[in-house]
């Protein structure tokens, strides 16, 4: 079963969401978070990074910075830019992106489906990035970035969802500078709430999508808070953390390239030469090459694209990890080839999301690395596949757009 629950939500009074809404924490460095708010008071980049306020503090975790959240939250409420719900409440939140839409509900899951594995996972996390908004998350008293959750596609929920829509007007509506459409519906109705809350208890496992450590971070703020309460009831808002449950045939995931520095001391004859021995090399007919389908992938050298085929050898089917497109080209191709053993922690490798373009590749070749590689995007049903499993996926597998907002609901603990 998968809790899902209401909360009594920090947003940002209707006049603000636009300029309250940011991109998430962890997909721009501090001078990027720097210069998006460096024009704007209300940008929630003041909160989730407020690093970008104390250009004197050199470390981006120091406790000077979670400070300065917490007071930046304290007067974005005093000032009524954001304001606290007066009711525990769920929301329909709708990104369009590209004439395409994903609609999700925003409410509250339980740490303890977390620890259980109700709510499953596909990567591992960093000690140091966890420790970050954990701090975060503690001193701010909230989980102040939903986690991006998914759920097997429930005809049920959908119809539901779909009739507060067309019956209600929203509360914010608006595009933000990157295009993408932001769209929130406050659901006031208890009996569709209830209605909603007991469709998702109907459902088996719910799937991390993006956020992994933004849920980490939460559980161990809950664990630290039920430590300091022994005398818990499991009621308490600390038990639960913020997320977006979007329904799978919603998402896309786009490929997650790489581009490495350096042929490991080999020519451009003799790399595409061991290249061949495991994968069939055709230079391609388009420049960009994009692969079109599993098993393809594209290599871009200085000024041509090649277009690899794996060989039917070393197509696994039998093991859902390594059947991957990462995971052929890792297991075949850099690691034999390049050197490259862990891409994890090696420095001669890079990874762009597929959101960048393919020019990004080529740009990338140009500047700072000598090859190229496109791959062909790992599929929904291959990242529950992973996540029922109880497996991880192989890293810089998945980029999903679009990005949640941040800023549009915050849960205080």
């Amino acid at each position: 079963m998968a809790i899902v629950r209401p909360f009594r939500a920090v947003r940002p009074a209707k006049d603000f969401a636009d300029r309250v809404i940011s991109l998430p924490y962890d997909v721009m460095n501090r001078e990027e978070a720097a210069g998006m708010a460096a024009e704007n008071p209300y940008s929630y980049l003041h909160i989730c990074r407020s690093e970008i306020d104390l250009p004197h503090v050199d470390n981006p975790y120091s406790d000077q910075v979670y400070a300065k959240a917490k007071k930046n939250i304290d007067d974005f409420l005093a000032n009524e830019i954001l304001i606290r719900e007066e009711e525990p409440l769920l929301y329909i939140y709708k990104q369009t992106m590209d004439n395409r839409s994903q609609v999700g509900i925003t409410g509250c899951v339980s740490i303890d489906e977390y620890l259980n594995d109700t709510i499953k996972k596909h990567e591992f996390t960093r000690v140091e990035k966890e420790l970050d908004r954990i701090n975060h998350f503690d001193r701010c008293n909230a989980n102040t970035e939903p986690v991006f959750l998914t759920y097997r596609d429930d005809k049920r929920l959908r119809t539901l969802i779909e009739g507060w829509m067309n019956s209600h007007a929203p509360d914010y509506d608006f595009k933000t500078k990157d295009g993408i459409s932001h769209v929130l519906w406050p659901i006031t109705d208890l009996n569709v709430i209830d209605s909603l809350t007991a469709l998702f208890h109907e459902i088996d496992s719910l799937y991390i999508a993006d956020g992994h450590h933004r849920s980490a971070s939460a559980v161990k703020v809950g664990q630290k808070r039920r430590e300091a309460h022994p005398g818990y009831t499991g009621e308490e808002e600390f038990n639960y953390f913020m997320a977006v449950l979007f329904p799978d045939v919603d998402l896309k995931i786009f490929d997650y390239n790489r581009v490495v520095k350096d042929l490991n001391g080999l020519s451009r004859e003799e790399f595409l030469q061991k290249v061949a021995e495991k994968f069939l090399v055709e230079p391609a007919e388009n420049s960009p090459y994009r692969p079109l389908e599993k098993h393809s992938f594209g290599v871009y050298l200085k000024d041509q694209w090649y277009k690899l085929t794996a060989k039917p050898e070393i197509v696994c089917d039998e093991d859902v990890i390594k059947c991957l497109d990462v995971s052929i080209l890792q297991e075949n191709l850099l690691q034999p080839i390049l050197g490259i053993n862990d891409p994890r922690t090696d420095k001669r490798i890079d990874f762009v999301g597929g959101i960048r373009g393919l020019g990004e590749l080529e740009e990338r070749v140009a500047k700072d690395m000598t090859v190229a590689f496109a791959l062909y995007p790992v599929s929904i049903s291959d990242l529950l596949a992973v996540s029922d499993k109880g497996m991880v996926m192989p890293p810089k597998s998945t980029w999903f757009e679009p990005k949640l907002g941040s800023g549009l609901l915050m849960h205080e603990l």
